[in-house]
């Protein structure tokens, strides 16, 4: 049976710092949400650790298999890289259907080469006990047109596929946008205390409105493949750099970046997508493809912020501080609030 809907995951990791309980308070949260997760595991041991805390009562193979995102290192050039593959994907054939791995600046470089390493593991994926799908993430920076021609170039390979991740394409066409006005100048290269912000502000922020209509192209390039698409949603500016965040992109679709003057009456920015420009994604995604053949997961990491833990505080009654508790829960409700505009959103899409 087709499923009503594409199924929606969340990056399920503690990335902060504390014991097994914090994955014990993911797991509650998940559940709560109906949420499913895109497991991040450095070896199958760790994945198969991380299992322990599937948030849904029952099994993967009863409700639907997990995401999971491979090391970020692995370098499917080498033989050594896609036997690290094959060992995840093999031994957890059924528990997990997604398997996500970085592209490549070689794929502008060794294609043929690239291709020949795809085609291997494409072989090896059809001889698996259950179907599973090898996605290619947009993640260093190749040109959106680099990575659609290649993709193009593996039509043959059924196993093999695109995950768009909006928020790194999203940064890569802010920067192209603004390239365009200033060809010296690297947008993520500014910072709220650049002497040259006021006078560029309205170029940067122009550059950040447009990104959506270079994504979207995109997205319908990869879907008339009709092969499934796996996205990674987050939000991004490219001022956040230098803002809490650290980081350019991975932010809530709720986020604001601060500034210290005045924008159009306001001291902060609006982000590359917000609730409309999800909409326009999800709404394409779902309009070229069938329901099953897309998937989404948000990708949004930590920011500062903490929130009582509530119902989940009998699991921490062993910690003395609780600071680290209440950061990820704080964070796991950013992920629910952002589940809830996805939803809504595809509610409304169907």
């Amino acid at each position: 049976m087709k499923p009503a809907s594409p199924r929606i995951h969340a990056l399920f990791q503690k990335r902060i710092e504390g014991d097994d309980a914090l994955l014990e308070l993911a797991r509650l949260r998940f559940r709560e949400a109906g949420l499913a997760p895109e497991f991040y595991a450095s070896s199958p041991d760790e994945l198969e650790w991380l299992f322990r805390f599937w948030p849904d009562p029952a099994p993967p193979a009863v409700v639907h298999p997990a995401v999971v995102h491979l090391p970020r290192e692995i370098n499917l050039l080498t033989s050594e890289g896609r036997a690290r593959v094959l060992d995840f994907a093999a031994r957890f054939a059924g528990e997990a259907d997604r398997f996500v791995v970085h592209d490549q600046l070689e794929i502008a470089t060794r294609f043929e080469e690239y291709q020949r390493a795809l085609t291997e593991l494409d072989t090896a994926f059809q001889e698996l006990p259950h179907h599973s799908c090898l996605f290619i993430e947009y993640a260093v920076g190749l040109s959106p047109d680099v990575f659609c021609k290649a993709h193009e170039r593996l039509l043959h390979l059924p196993n093999v596929s695109a995950c768009i991740d909006i928020g790194h394409l999203g940064i890569y066409c802010a920067r192209q946008a603004y390239n365009q006005l200033h060809p010296s100048e690297d947008i993520c290269s500014l910072n709220p205390t650049d002497k040259r912000l006021p006078e560029r502000i309205e170029d940067v922020q122009n550059a950040v409105d447009n990104v959506v209509s270079m994504v979207l192209p995109v997205v319908r390039q990869l879907a008339a493949s009709g092969k499934p698409l796996h996205f990674h949603l987050h939000d991004g500016h490219p001022l956040s750099t230098f803002s809490p965040f650290g980081v350019s992109d991975h932010l809530s679709f709720f986020e604001k970046i601060a500034i210290p003057f005045e924008f159009k009456g306001k001291k902060e920015l609006t982000p590359m997508y917000g609730a409309n420009g999800l909409g326009k994604i999800v709404a394409e995604s779902m309009a070229c493809l069938d329901l099953d053949r897309v998937t989404f997961s948000l990708e949004i990491h930590p920011t500062e912020g903490s929130l009582p833990l509530g119902n989940a505080s009998g699991l921490f009654s062993h910690w003395q501080v609780k600071t680290n508790a209440t950061k990820m829960n704080y964070w796991l409700a950013v992920l629910q609030k952002n589940h809830r505009l996805l939803s809504r959103i595809m509610k409304k899409t169907l």
